[in-house]
């Protein structure tokens, strides 16, 4: 009876509730990029990591606001993170895009040049990741995660030098912990994104009195 009792305490030691651990994320995409064939458009990378697998798209959306683009490249890709984050947010129970997102697409080697950057990092990444002290209950992570990466979004589709990377990447890093339900990398995720936002302030702060200045010197 003791050691029954023992056992049913220690399975109450975690608040959350087990999680089932799925394939990783670093396997997913890779498979996506061993079967892409012509062009791959963003409905197709949705409809194979499923309309309901917001974490996924969290991670892939926020990757791509990640490789070194063109100045006001953000503005075009921020929004389908920012639309998946803002369903997030909302509770919605199906990742939903419109048709002119889904259907601009990539070629297979583009696609693959995407998940060749993203892919070794993940696996990094997920060497370490694994589930534990999930804060959330149930699906209460999603809309916490979905209000963070909203914020997070915005600030990166704005038109800022060099302003996307960290936001993007502490999206990244939420995306992944939702994923895996690793409470220990989502604290980190959410230091970064603090960070990234004090960030973006300083620079548009920065750019602002710099602009004000200028200005009343001409006079």
């Amino acid at each position: 009876m003791r050691s029954q009792d023992n056992e049913r305490d220690a399975g109450n030691i975690d608040a959350a509730p087990k999680h089932r651990r799925g394939r990783r994320l670093s396997a997913i995409f890779a498979q996506l990029a061993r079967d892409a064939k012509g062009n791959i458009s963003i409905g197709d990378i949705r409809d194979t990591l499923g309309k309901r697998s917001f974490a996924p798209l969290l991670v892939l959306f926020a990757a791509f606001n990640m490789l070194p683009l063109p100045p006001g490249a953000s503005a075009v890709l921020g929004l389908p993170l920012l639309i998946v984050a803002a369903q997030m947010a909302f509770g919605s129970n199906r990742a939903w895009l419109p048709g002119f997102i889904t259907q601009r697409s990539l070629s297979a080697e583009q696609f693959r040049t995407v998940t060749d950057w993203v892919i070794p990092r993940l696996i990094r990444l997920e060497e370490v990741v694994r589930p534990r002290y999930w804060p959330f209950w149930r699906k209460r992570g999603d809309r916490v995660i979905g209000i963070i990466a909203l914020i997070l979004s915005v600030s990166i589709t704005l038109p800022i030098p060099f302003g996307n990377w960290l936001p993007a990447f502490a999206t990244a890093l939420l995306g992944l912990a939702l994923s895996e339900r690793d409470g220990i990398l989502f604290a980190v995720g959410s230091v970064v994104g603090v960070a990234s936002l004090a960030v973006v302030c300083l620079v548009v702060g920065g750019a602002g009195f710099a602009t004000h200045a200028f200005l009343a010197w001409l006079g």
